[in-house]
């Protein structure tokens, strides 16, 4: 049953379990009759998330929650001593030719940097064909309790807009350094530069190109909130610094106890898609489970285009032991330490020529000397031939009147 996912998994991965099926021990309210739960729980009005706390590292087996109503009859069928054949599948939706996929993050999320500076090689290459949707995480802060009654920001730094929009401390302190409020003013700058650039493409090239110069320039603590550093992060990226300073003043900016219509519909995001753990991604609006690296997001995408509908750099990349090496450069280029075709080729053809050659002369070799040992065999027996030709000749008349018979 549930209880802490990730302990229950690995013990049962050291235990020599192939797959782990938990069960879930409260109902869904969505499930009616169907479902009872135990006397004094209430049903549940949202599905249950099953998601690694963080330490799941180590595990490589899958694991699988099902709903209260799907996992009694197959308990039932256990406890009655009933051999049960459970079948996991899963296959991420492709419902036509085009993917969409979204990334849940912050600007300060450690975890997601590396895919964020690789990941534009891939959205370009797509096209089209794949509508990317990055999302950042804010939390609500007059749910949270940071908005008092009279309307003053309770939580100090971690939220703007008089505690309406909050966001953790990244070095947990609050007197120094970068402050939450901080990471909200980020956030909308960045949600304002993907409405400008990216929003109508779904590739958002500039999107991209301003995440990667921002965390090479200023993800620093003196360098966050620098005016003249983001200014510059902008320029390099090619987005208009004053459209975008427009943008956060209309969205309803970051001071006051003003609604800001950006962060709003950012909250309303999070709420819908249930994202609990950061970085988060989903590809046609299934979670994508495992770490955030470029080859796992990448199959995932080619993974969700409907059959024979396929880009054709997922066809060329999708297989390829080095998926972004293969989308930066167009081919699908050999693994480090690996031989590629043509080259084991023409190495197999240049020791087959070699060998052939050093047969050749070792046959030529070996045939002058037999025809070296006939010619010296036959001259060792030629005086033997003549020494009898001599002993058997005929004698002359003339020797034979010395001769003569009695």
């Amino acid at each position: 049953s549930r209880g802490a996912k990730t302990s229950v998994v690995r013990n049962a991965q050291r235990s020599g379990a192939a797959a782990v099926i938990i069960a879930d021990n409260t109902c869904l309210c969505s499930a009616g009759d169907r479902c009872f739960s135990e006397p004094g729980v209430d049903c549940e009005t949202r599905e249950p998330i099953m998601a690694d706390d963080g330490s799941g590292s180590d595990i490589s087996i899958p694991s699988f929650l099902m709903y209260k109503q799907d996992a009694d009859p197959i308990k039932a069928e256990l406890q009655a001593n009933h051999m049960v054949r459970l079948e996991m599948a899963w296959a991420l939706p492709s419902p036509d030719d085009r993917v969409e996929y979204q990334l849940w993050t912050t600007p300060t999320d450690l975890i997601s940097r590396d895919f964020q500076r690789q990941f534009k090689d891939a959205a370009l290459a797509l096209g089209d064909r794949a509508y990317f949707t990055p999302n950042m995480y804010v939390y609500d802060g007059i749910m949270s309790g940071c908005q008092g009654e009279d309307g003053q920001n309770q939580c100090f730094n971690l939220c703007s807009n008089n505690g309406r929009y909050c966001a953790t401390d990244p070095d947990n302190d609050l007197d120094r350094g970068i402050s939450g409020a901080d990471v909200v003013g980020e956030t909308l700058r960045r949600m304002c530069i993907w409405n400008e650039y990216g929003q109508k493409d779904g590739v958002g090239l500039q999107w991209w190109d301003y995440v990667n110069e921002f965390m090479f320039r200023c993800d620093t603590e003196d360098y966050f909130t620098n005016e003249d550093c983001i200014n510059d992060a902008m320029t390099h990226a090619k987005v208009d610094v004053g459209k975008m300073e427009a943008c956060m003043a209309d969205s309803g900016g970051l001071e006051g106890d003003t609604v800001n219509t950006i962060l709003d519909s950012q909250l309303a995001a999070k709420e819908e898609s249930g994202v609990v753990i950061l970085p988060a991604m989903f590809v046609n609006q299934a979670a994508i489970r495992g770490a955030l690296e470029f080859a796992t997001v990448f199959k995932a995408i080619c993974a969700g285009f409907l059959t024979g509908t396929e880009p054709a750099i997922c066809q060329k990349c999708s297989t390829c032991r080095d998926e972004h090496k293969c989308v930066v450069e167009g081919r699908c280029a050999s693994a480090d330490g690996a031989v590629s075709t043509s080259t084991f080729a023409s190495t197999i053809f240049s020791l087959c020529l070699f060998f052939g050659c050093v047969g050749l002369i070792q046959w030529k070799r070996a045939q002058t000397q037999m025809r070296d040992q006939v010619k010296g065999i036959l001259a060792e027996y030629m005086p033997l031939d003549e020494d009898k030709i001599d002993s058997t000749a005929i004698v002359d008349d003339d020797d034979d009147i010395d001769g003569q018979f009695t």
